[in-house]
């Protein structure tokens, strides 16, 4: 593929080139980019300008640079998107490592809100995944998960899905997940919640409404945490 930047700002032409090669797959997780130097000859643009857009793409983790060796594209390995993507440790800040409990997945018609949230069209198809995480071996967190069919073909006949979804999604569809947007609310736990994860009927619960964002920032999914309250926070370090 050949790009040429066209009239839009600089910067922005060679982030959304290299970001669209990252989408159709023409690198791969894992492989390295070619150089500052060989890729700001191809598009006709200074190196200062394709470092730029490689300093921000791994600031977004998107990339990750080695000393001596390159820059490369981030594997959202199971562990990388454990850290990463998930929040929930005790109070006082020890970290969780989630297990998979009971699941289900299917395929089915978009629902309105569902389309509204995915940006999706009145004939699409949704995989729904339905699943149960523990935390130290009791279930804690009921997860509602809504994927756009055409993102992930055949993913309903995986045999076992992964604890981290995410590296399943760049691995076998090419799906990187680049950024989350997400929600916290308190709620009052319901029958299902009971029956799920054993907590109360009318007891706080905690909710995490999360879209995730793929590459070139297509909407790829959306999901629901509802997780048990009693000693656990959401904890999050800003610098």
């Amino acid at each position: 593929m050949n790009d040429t930047p066209g009239f839009r700002p600089l910067y922005r032409q060679v982030y959304e080139i290299v970001v669209r090669r990252l989408a159709q797959g023409e690198w791969r997780p894992g492989e390295a980019l070619p150089s500052e130097s060989n890729l700001a000859k191809e598009l006709g643009v200074s190196q200062g300008t394709v470092r730029k857009v490689f300093d921000a793409l791994t600031a977004e983790k998107v990339l990750e640079r080695h000393q001596g060796k390159g820059t490369f594209i981030a594997e959202n390995t199971q562990e990388r998107a454990q850290f990463r993507f998930f929040r929930l440790a005790r109070p006082g800040g020890k970290r969780l490592t989630p297990a998979l409990g009971n699941e289900t997945i299917r395929v089915r018609a978009a629902r309105a809100p569902e389309r509204a949230r995915l940006d999706l069209g009145r004939e699409a198809r949704v995989v729904e995944i339905d699943r149960v995480r523990l935390l130290e071996g009791i279930p804690a967190i009921r997860e509602f998960i809504v994927l756009p069919a055409d993102l992930y073909p055949g993913i309903e006949k995986t045999p076992e899905l992964p604890n981290s979804l995410y590296s399943l999604y760049q691995a076998k569809f090419g799906v990187t997940i680049m950024t989350t947007h997400e929600e916290l609310s308190a709620e009052l736990a319901t029958a299902e919640d009971h029956r799920a994860i054993g907590i109360a009927v009318g007891a706080p619960i905690l909710v995490i409404d999360r879209l995730a964002l793929c590459l070139p920032e297509r909407k790829a999914e959306w999901r629901l945490s509802r997780i048990r309250s009693d000693n656990l926070v959401y904890a999050i370090t800003l610098t």
